[in-house]
């Protein structure tokens, strides 16, 4: 697809998402301009029984993924891909003995599930697209499963703050992430907008406290420099991991999308992140995809243009200009920028319009 194509493309999904419900779809826009970059990323990573593959990744599949993938379907009104995925994930994933899923499934194994934890982010990601779906294709029922995750969610996955027990933690998972001394936590998976939809379709108020209290928490670590990829969280405060990854990498890349999304474009965490790609990036070139967080030195770069996509709706969120610079689409790309890049004009058209590309 070239840019003109990919420019029409996005500027009709702008125009289809804001008629819909929720940022769904509107009746009859599976025909839209916009369904070759869906059609492109099916292709390229959704195979025929309904397993999203990470092809990065020993070609695996994650509940993140399926998540993603079944949230997309609702967006371009494609029912088939969406049931597809929900049928797999439900028989593949849905092994653990609450309402959660197992995170990841191991193709060309004996035991494609060897270990059963969640992950918090799959899940919320996976209920949200149920609520969704429930909408988009009139299917009630698609609720049910969506309660039930999110009580096991709010049963599991979050825990009072050290230090102040008014205040919800949203673990990584419901083992291994609560210590003696401290909480290890990932900030990308605080999404407010999920969070705050799957409340308000559940009636599971803790999702959206949490929310309010995952927005203030990203605050407070970005007052210090760019929010990183893990925290710990202790009585005396919040300060650098101790065991996982400090930087403001491949996990953090996804705050400032998830707050724009949210309506928050405001948020501290998502104007420092706009001054490290406003300070880095030029069109054309690699973007930031690892960085220091208190220094801003960037240790890696990418010219995916799924990271470049993001940087574009950052940089345009931050200086409030019109038209994202927005790369075309490509599936030559691994699952995880070109998902970021789907995500990057949702965002922009549920809560950025004037960031869709010219």
């Amino acid at each position: 697809m070239n840019r003109r194509m990919f420019l029409a493309a996005s500027t009709s999904l702008g125009a289809a998402l804001m008629t819909g419900h929720s940022g769904a779809l509107g009746q009859g826009a599976s025909a839209f301009p916009a369904r070759p970059i869906w059609d492109s990323w099916k292709s390229a990573f959704l195979r025929s029984d309904g397993r999203v593959v990470d092809t990065l990744q020993q070609q695996a599949s994650h509940s993140e993924g399926q998540g993603y993938g079944m949230l997309a379907a609702t967006m371009f009104d494609d029912e088939a891909a969406f049931r597809q995925m929900l049928r797999w994930t439900e028989q593949q994933l849905a092994v653990r003995p609450d309402a959660l899923l197992a995170w990841r499934w191991l193709p060309e194994q004996a035991n494609p599930v060897p270990d059963r934890n969640n992950a918090s982010d799959g899940d919320l990601f996976y209920a949200w697209a149920l609520v969704r779906g429930a909408a988009r294709f009139n299917d009630r029922s698609l609720l049910n499963r969506a309660a039930e995750i999110a009580q096991a969610l709010a049963a599991s996955c979050m825990k009072p703050m050290p230090g102040a027990s008014d205040k919800l933690v949203f673990l990584p998972a419901a083992f291994g992430f609560e210590h003696d001394t401290h909480l290890s936590v990932n900030p990308s998976y605080y999404m407010p907008l999920a969070m705050r939809d799957l409340a308000a379709a559940t009636g599971v108020t803790a999702l959206a406290a949490c929310a309010q209290h995952g927005e203030v928490l990203l605050n407070d670590i970005a007052t210090n420099g760019l929010v990183p990829d893990w925290v710990d969280i202790s009585a005396q405060g919040i300060g650098a991991s101790e065991t996982l990854s400090q930087n403001t990498g491949y996990e953090a890349m996804r705050v400032p999308l998830f707050l724009i999304w949210s309506g928050l474009q405001q948020h501290m965490a998502v104007r420092r992140m706009a001054s490290v790609y406003e300070r880095t990036s030029q069109p054309g070139l690699g973007v930031p995809t690892v960085v220091e967080p208190l220094s801003g030195v960037v240790l890696e770069s990418s010219t995916e243009p799924g990271y470049q996509a993001l940087a574009g709706l950052v940089i345009c969120t931050s200086q409030r200009s019109l038209g994202a610079l927005i790369p075309p689409f490509s599936a030559d790309q691994a699952y995880y920028p070109a998902t970021l890049q789907l995500f990057s004009m949702f965002a922009a058209n549920e809560a950025m319009p004037e960031c869709v590309p010219l």
